[in-house]
């Protein structure tokens, strides 16, 4: 299987050819906002029959477009597979660099294809050479792979990790940046922070909190698991040092993908975890280097890319904050339920947190499976007893309906 093959498998998956496929069903009309549109981007994800999938936030489905362009990208490897795996992928590899810090706005030297949102914290907290003494700050709502890190490699050479709590339900931005400040100390050395937290969908201050660390010479470390793909992100403006994110969530690629993001200015910090020949290469591609990977998978992350800019990037995150204010305004004023999760824009998106009052989380999230074939995920943590909702793209208004129906009469 030659290059000829490759030109004639690969060139559509990244360029016209898929294009065109898209143009013939409509997912490019930008004006098109009307509830039939998202219908035709929700026929695009072939979920299991009679399954309501409100669990995105745990794990995301991939399109059957992606899902098309991984197989064929690993037919043509297993056609041919010491071409494809060294050397042989080189320029379309560095295509999904470009488009993924495209997306993020930031330049190519800056991103690394990895694995995970886990890896990418591992990488982070390896790296440091902190002295005892020193101090983090990770607030207590940080997922266990933010936090796991942290303890393993630095905690035990006798780094403070500093646990400041969050607001369950605060009414604006600065009242999550005072945490912060509060917890800054001259020790301070490191801020690893959630850009969404996983436990009830809050947003935090990662613009406010790194021009205040930076103020101070912190870096800051961020854990995007739960943003990437969500709404329009500008890692610029952001102004982070690091970002990592799992691209298998809100952006629906191949499982076992991810992104991270370094500052250009912030990578001589970094350590990679793995070294294999060509380890002495400068640029963020040594963070990469696995020698043999997945790399279907990776030029995957490419063709879900363009899945996100085929819908677009604003309407996508328009779309986020429509779903979220329909949930909102089919539960207001009912007294049998508390929303646990904050009601600005600014504070929280497509995640939504719900507890119906006086039952169990873990009793109503059976009965959804049970009686209605809703998948969500119970979240018992920091007292929430309460569901967490994932309303992605292919969540329709009808589907939330359904979703409401079901909860009140669980409630009833």
């Amino acid at each position: 299987m030659g290059q000829g093959t490759l030109g004639s498998f690969a060139a559509p998956l990244f360029g016209a050819g898929l294009l065109t496929s898209w143009e013939a069903i409509g997912l490019d009309n930008p004006q098109n906002k009307t509830e039939a549109y998202w219908d035709l981007v929700k026929s695009q994800f072939n979920l299991a029959e009679g399954l309501h999938y409100f669990n995105n936030a745990s794990l995301g489905a991939s399109s059957t477009h992606i899902q098309q362009a991984t197989n064929t990208f690993r037919n043509l490897l297993d056609g041919f597979p010491s071409k494809y795996m060294w050397g042989g992928w080189e320029d379309e590899k560095e295509e999904v660099r470009r488009k993924v810090a495209n997306l993020f706005s930031v330049s190519p030297e800056e991103i690394a294809l990895t694995h995970n949102t886990t890896e990418g914290m591992n990488l982070i907290a390896r790296s440091f050479d902190l002295n005892p003494g020193d101090e983090v700050i990770l607030a207590d709502h940080e997922h266990a792979s933010g936090t796991i890190p942290w303890e393993v490699w630095q905690e035990t050479k006798g780094i403070t990790l500093v646990r400041p709590e969050l607001p369950i339900l605060p009414k604006t931005v600065s009242d999550l940046v005072e945490v912060y400040e509060k917890a800054i100390t001259p020790k301070t050395k490191v801020i690893s922070m959630c850009h969404i937290v996983n436990t009830n969908g809050m947003v935090l201050p990662v613009k406010q909190v790194s021009k205040m660390a930076h103020e101070k010479g912190i870096l800051v470390a961020v854990d995007g698991a739960q943003s990437a793909g969500m709404f329009t992100i500008d890692l610029r403006d952001l102004n982070c040092d690091f970002y990592t994110a799992s691209s298998h969530k809100w952006l629906f690629s191949p499982k076992g993908v991810g992104i991270f993001y370094a500052k250009k200015e912030s990578q001589d910090f970094l350590k990679p975890l793995i070294v294999a020949r060509g380890h002495t290469d400068t640029s963020i591609r040594r963070l990469e280097n696995y020698n043999t990977r997945n790399l279907p998978e990776v030029l995957g992350l490419g063709a879900s890319i363009d899945f996100h800019h085929i819908i677009g990037g604003e309407r996508i995150h328009q779309r986020t904050f429509e779903l979220k204010k329909y949930f909102r305004s089919k539960l207001e004023g009912d007294s049998r339920f508390t929303i646990k999760t904050p009601a600005l824009d600014d504070l929280s998106g497509a995640i939504q947190v719900v507890e119906v009052n006086g039952q169990d989380v873990k009793d109503v999230k059976e009965q959804l499976w049970d009686r209605y074939g809703i998948d969500c995920r119970p979240m018992s943590s920091k007292g929430l007893n309460a569901l967490r909702l994932s309303f992605a793209i292919y969540i329709t208004k009808k589907d939330i309906d359904y979703l409401v129906a079901a909860l009140k009469a669980l409630a009833a």
